[in-house]
């Protein structure tokens, strides 16, 4: 769009002028004469200066910036602004207080901590499983989430308003239904001793399937270490870069990131450095190869 209205000026400004013809047209004549001179490079930190100029105003995100942009008569998009700020570590931390996850203050049953010192050797050996929150502008949304422990993979996730135990079992429906075809022979389900985990109907879904429970035995996260580093990384690398306006917004976002970044093309030092699905993929292979 940037690129249809300038050359609109440079077709109009021989015979209008360059500032007549950016007024008319509504676009910078500063930014403008930058560009007819061919240098993105310095189109980019005419923008940046811009951008640093406005970012000075409190709790900016992208979004608001972008608008300012406009104002300022550049007529350029958001996700331009995010890149840039992003390169230059610009985005809005916004510190507030966590939401508590984890309630274990409940009469159902806790499960022994199975996975403990643990030596996991495949897939759908052990899923871990967790609870987060996301802050989307005055309020907060909760991620249920399952891992593969053993490729770092989510093959299950539900957004949810509420810490209501449907959303955990959502999420589980989810896995169940990804990996049916691995067959859950041996499986350990690992969480924390949450509600929501050790509700009747969760508890039900998992022991109809074969699957065994395992449970933190205290309130120390590297009880769950992976899980949260899950929701360490989507937290870092999504939730915090990016200024949700409603839940959709969110929903549509957060599933771009686990189902398209994470699982596809985020590299996991703890595999290789390779992204959860070529793990995978690679790891099947070679058993299928043993197996002939």
């Amino acid at each position: 769009m940037t690129d249809v209205l300038y050359t609109q000026v440079k077709l109009n400004r021989g015979e209008l002028g360059l500032a007549t013809a950016c007024r008319a047209i509504g676009v910078s004549r500063k930014w403008c004469a930058i560009w007819l001179k061919g240098s993105p490079a310095q189109v980019d930190k005419t923008l940046l200066n811009e951008i640093l100029d406005i970012a000075l105003m409190p709790r900016y995100g992208y979004r608001r910036i972008t608008a300012e942009l406009h104002n300022r008569s550049y007529p350029i998009n958001h996700k331009k602004v995010l890149k840039i700020m992003r390169e230059q570590h610009l985005t809005c931390k916004i510190p507030v207080k966590k939401p508590r996850t984890t309630n274990s203050d409940h009469g159902f049953k806790k499960y022994p901590n199975l996975v403990k010192d643990l030596s996991v050797t495949g897939l759908n050996h052990v899923w871990v499983a967790d609870i987060t929150y996301i802050r989307v502008q005055y309020e907060f949304f909760y991620l249920a989430a399952i891992l593969d422990r053993f490729s770092r993979k989510c093959i299950g996730w539900a957004l949810g308003r509420t810490l209501e135990a449907e959303h955990a079992l959502r999420a589980l429906d989810m896995a169940l239904v990804n990996r049916r075809c691995l067959g859950f022979v041996g499986l350990i389900h690992h969480s924390d001793r949450g509600v929501q985990y050790a509700s009747d109907e969760y508890v039900g879904k998992l022991t109809e399937n074969g699957i065994q429970i395992s449970m933190t035995e205290s309130g120390d996260p590297r009880e769950n270490a992976h899980a949260e580093s899950f929701n360490k990384t989507l937290k870092y690398e999504e939730v915090y870069l990016s200024e949700y306006e409603s839940f959709e917004d969110a929903l549509e976002n957060i599933e771009r990131f686990i189902e398209e970044v994470y699982n596809k093309k985020r590299l996991h030092s703890s595999i290789g450095y390779k992204a959860p699905e070529k793990f995978e993929e690679e790891f099947l292979s070679f058993e299928l190869l043993c197996l002939n």
